[in-house]
This record gives C-alpha cells, structure tokens and sequence, in this order.
C-alpha cells in the first residue's frame, strides 16, 4: 500500500503566508519560513509554497523563500508562482527546493514541461492545476492566479502534462477552495482515474472527514491543506491519527 502524504499549503502574498475564500479575500496567516518549520516539526510529510499573486503581477518568485527555507525545513519542500523558465527553475532548485509546481506559464508554454523534466527529472516537476466547474459539468484550467481563463478542459490537461513529462499533478479546485465544506471529488475522481501519475488534492478541506474523502473517494495520492492547520483546528497528528484510524496507509 502506498502511503498518502499530508502537505500543508502556505500561499505567499507580499511575503505573507495568506489565506482567502476562492482565491480572494485574503487573511494574513504568519511567515512562511517559520511556519512550515512549525509544520516540519509537527510531522508534515512534505510543504508546498505557492506565490499566488506572482503569475498575475508579472514578476519572479522571491529566489531567497527557497534558501531561507533550506536552512530551517527538512522535509521535502516545493515553490511555485512566477516561474516562466528554465533558469528560474535551476536557482530555485539550487537554492534548496526540492520540487517547483508550475502554472500559467506551462499553459502558455508547453515543451517548458519536457524541457524542465529532460534537466531536472520529472521528480522534480509539479504542474498545478486551479480548475472551475462549467455549466456542462467539465472542468476549464485557469491561469494568473486563478484570474484567466484558458478555455482548455482539466482533465484532458492533465493527461497532456504527464505526456509532457510532469511528475506530479497539484490540483486544485477554485469551486471549493477555502470554503471548508469539502474536495471537489469528481473533479479529483476524475482526473486520478485518467492520470498514471501522483495527483495532490486541493481546495476545500475543512474536516478531517474531507481528508479521507479526497484520499478514499477521489483516489488522491497526497490532500493539500491551509486553513484548520493554520488557524490550529487541526494538528497535523490529529489528521494522521484520523487518517489511519479510517484505514489510510500514513507516516506517522
């Protein structure tokens, strides 16, 4: 039995470890270096740093999360937001990264994927997926911070980036994110079922239930969750504790 990871999320603006309801309304929730040592020494299994606004305004990922993270985070970390190219993927890389999750700029540019997966390792290549529901009930993939739409479907994007050579899938639902009433489990069902790579749920965790739900339910290798750990609902134990009481294979 694989064994399914809890990855807190920290979403970075100016800096600032937020949090927000479908991408807007955003909170303040701490630093982002301090918190995910937090979450490192509560026994996460790995962090992702997402800058949610770097796309959409136009500039690079702050290079320096990845090194002052390097100094205090031992378990795997990935950042994403911003990152358009190859030598943004080597410093952030360099710098102590272990994965970088790539968005708007793998939509506008494919072969990025094959190209980042040729240097780095598929390992090494996230691509997030912010996805919203259509009134035929498919899914259309949103870029710049969940800002634009592509017109392009999820699911069928998720098979073309593993094709490409991404390994790992982050998806994530704008429908359900911060709403706390659970996953978008079709939507992660569906996009598991068509994909032979690792997909990470996100959006919309607001019980343990909801955990066990993306993992049973929608078949997801690793739940991606903010807001019951950040504001202290949950620790991330009690979730593990949970998880395997229902069964799931985690690393305690």
């Amino acid at each position: 039995m694989i064994t399914k990871r809890i990855i807190p999320c920290l979403d970075i603006n100016k800096g600032r470890v937020v949090k927000g309801i479908g991408f807007v309304n955003l909170k303040d929730a701490g630093d982002p270096v301090e918190l995910a040592a937090f979450y490192d020494r509560e026994g996460a299994d790995e962090i992702v740093f997402l800058d949610i606004s770097a796309s959409h305004e136009g500039r690079g990922t702050v290079i320096e999360l990845a090194s002052r993270t390097a100094e205090k985070v031992f378990i795997p970390y990935t950042i994403g937001g911003g990152i358009g190219s190859i030598e943004d993927i080597r410093e952030i890389l360099r710098q102590g990264a272990d994965k970088i999750s790539i968005n708007t700029s793998a939509v506008k540019d494919p072969q990025l994927i094959s190209r980042a997966a040729k240097v780095f390792g598929s390992q090494c290549v996230v691509i997030a997926i912010d996805a919203k529901k259509r009134e035929d009930w498919s899914w259309e993939v949103y870029i710049h911070g969940g800002r634009t739409p592509t017109g392009l479907d999820a699911v069928q994007w998720a098979q073309e980036a593993e094709n490409l050579g991404a390994g790992e899938i982050l998806l994530t639902s704008m429908d359900k994110d911060g709403t706390k009433d659970g996953y978008d489990i079709a939507l992660t069902a569906e996009i598991s079922k068509k994909v032979n790579i690792p997909v990470i749920a996100s959006g919309g965790a607001g019980k343990l239930e909801h955990l066990k739900d993306a993992i049973v339910e929608g078949h997801a290798d690793a739940v991606l969750v903010a807001s019951i750990f950040h504001y202290g609902k949950y620790s991330i134990k009690e979730a593990k504790q949970y998880l395997r009481s229902q069964g799931v294979d985690v690393r305690i």
